[in-house]
This record gives structure tokens, C-alpha cells and sequence, in this order.
């Protein structure tokens, strides 16, 4: 194609980027494409999840510190990345818990989609890449973030909507990321268990059991060779990766032989597409691919 393609990835707090389609990312690039990642808030109010980072100087800078993480992931995936400006909303202990006033999550629909509305306009993604409505788990800021990626999705390209942002642009195709799944959790766990390995997903599969599939995947994009980029990725997000956690508890080569995609579901599409598929821009054309702004 005579311009790159491009991608765009929405998350709502440093180190999702990372924990969520960082090997898909992480192809894409090194095949040319331009990837940007989108953090619509600072991930201030995040704890410290990394027993050999909850010391009392981390707690007191998590803000810049968790910036300073992404800027290393940045480097790592080899992505572009920029911040939205809104402030962390934080986890409720219960649904009754009101969110912090002005946090990302409070903000009526129109105000929190603008700057990403603008950010599309300004990038010119052909694909972008979110949460689905449930926020991929029901984390107030990414249920925000599935409905401002949305929105930002059906009104970048509409010279009507959101005056000031800059010239329309309409990206072709929206997916979920399905990354946690229990299909793929079972998959890992039976194969650990077949190879008298410890497996730590037993606890993550009976949290499905009662839970049907919403999205079917749609999209599995194969990216196995880049899964040690993906776990660097992470390890960056120290205040929030314990290197000694679950995450890494699966050997990486099991993980490549047993589940070698990262999976998503296609939930806009401007193109034509069968499915499924095995590459996010599947059905985009050179004449869909123009240049991007200079």
C-alpha cells in the first residue's frame, strides 16, 4: 500500500496497553504499521499491586511513577502513545461507592469523547482496538472507555459532530479485545495440568461458569513471537506487575504452543470481511489507505 496502515488502541490506565493486545501491537509495528496508543486517564488513583514496589515514596508519586512505566512500555512495543488528560477514577469497593467528583468516569459522554474524537481525526486510524461494554471486566473507567471509543468511533467522521477537533476522518473497523476468556484459560489450565505444571487458572475458570460468552471471537490475530516483547512490556509496569505473580507462572513456550493469537471481536465494520479472520485489517484496501495528516 502506497501509506501505512494504521491502529489505533484505547485503554483506560497505563499498563492495559500492556496486559491487552501488547503482542498483536507489537507485530503490527514491526510490519510497518503505525500504532498509537490512547491512555485516557493518568491511572492515578491505582494501587500498588507489586508487594516490592509498596513502599511509601512509590504511594506518594504513583501518578508520575505510572507515567514513567508507560513511557518504557512505549519503548518496549515500539508504539506511539499519548495521554487524554482525565483523572483515574479509581475501584469502588461496592457499587453504592460514589467516584471521585471530576474523575474519567463521572464526565457526561461528550466531554470525555472529545479530546479521543480529536486524537482520531488528528492519527486517522483505519482500525481502532477497545474494551467491550462490560470494560473487559466492570472497572468503571473501562466501561467509560468502551463508550467513548464508541462514540469517538461513530462521530470522527461525521463534520457535524464535535466542532473543533479537526477534519473528519472515519476509521473502517472497531473491535473488542478478548484476551481473558475461559476458553483460553482452559486451554492453559489443561495443558499445565497434563504437564504436571501448577496451573493458577482453576480460580479464573469457575468465575465463567455462570457467565455465558458475550462476544464470540471474531478476529484471532497469530502473534506468538512476540509474546516475550508483551511479558518486557508488562514487567515495565512494576507498581503493577509482580514478576512473581500469575501472569508468568505459565511458561511462554506453552503459551505459544497452546494459544499462539491474541483474539478479538469485530464489533463495527465499514468493509467487507469474512470470517473469521486472522489479521485486524483484513478487508482494507489500498484505496481505503490514505496518507495521514502531516
Amino acid at each position: 500500500m502506497s501509506a501505512p496502515l494504521r491502529l489505533m488502541a484505547v485503554h483506560a490506565h497505563p499498563d492495559d496497553e500492556s496486559s491487552k493486545g501488547a503482542a498483536t501491537m507489537a507485530r503490527y509495528v514491526r510490519e510497518g504499521v503505525d500504532v498509537l496508543v490512547c491512555t485516557l486517564t493518568g491511572g492515578e488513583r491505582g494501587s500498588v499491586l507489586n508487594p516490592k514496589m509498596d513502599r511509601p515514596e512509590v504511594v506518594a508519586n504513583i501518578g508520575a511513577i505510572r507515567k514513567a512505566e508507560m513511557d518504557r512500555a512505549r519503548e518496549i512495543l515500539g508504539v506511539q502513545q499519548r495521554f487524554m488528560g482525565f483523572v483515574d477514577s479509581g475501584l469502588p469497593e461496592n457499587e453504592d461507592e460514589p467516584l471521585p467528583e471530576g474523575s474519567f468516569a463521572t464526565k457526561k459522554l461528550e466531554e470525555a469523547s472529545a479530546p479521543l474524537v480529536a486524537a482520531v481525526r488528528e492519527f486517522r486510524p483505519h482500525v481502532i482496538i477497545t474494551y467491550d461494554d462490560d470494560g473487559g471486566y466492570p472497572h468503571p473507567d473501562h466501561i467509560m472507555t468502551n463508550r467513548v471509543s464508541v462514540e469517538a468511533f461513530e462521530a470522527a467522521g461525521d463534520p457535524d459532530r464535535y466542532p473543533g477537533t479537526g477534519d473528519p476522518w472515519q476509521p473502517l473497523k472497531l473491535y473488542y479485545q478478548m484476551g481473558f476468556t475461559k476458553e483460553r484459560f482452559e486451554a492453559l489450565h489443561e495443558a499445565m495440568t497434563a504437564r504436571g505444571l501448577g496451573s493458577p487458572y482453576a480460580d479464573w475458570i469457575s468465575r465463567w461458569e455462570d457467565r455465558p460468552a458475550k462476544w464470540p471471537a471474531t478476529t484471532r490475530v497469530p502473534c506468538a513471537d512476540y509474546f516475550q516483547i508483551r511479558d518486557e512490556a508488562l514487567l515495565a509496569h512494576a507498581t503493577q506487575i509482580d514478576p512473581d505473580s500469575w501472569w508468568f507462572v505459565c511458561p511462554r513456550e506453552l503459551q505459544q504452543e497452546i494459544w499462539p493469537t491474541e483474539d478479538y471481536h469485530l464489533a463495527r465494520s465499514l468493509v467487507d470481511t469474512e470470517l473469521p479472520e486472522s489479521d485486524l485489517f483484513a478487508g482494507i484496501h489500498a484505496e481505503d489507505v490514505s496518507p495521514a495528516c502531516s
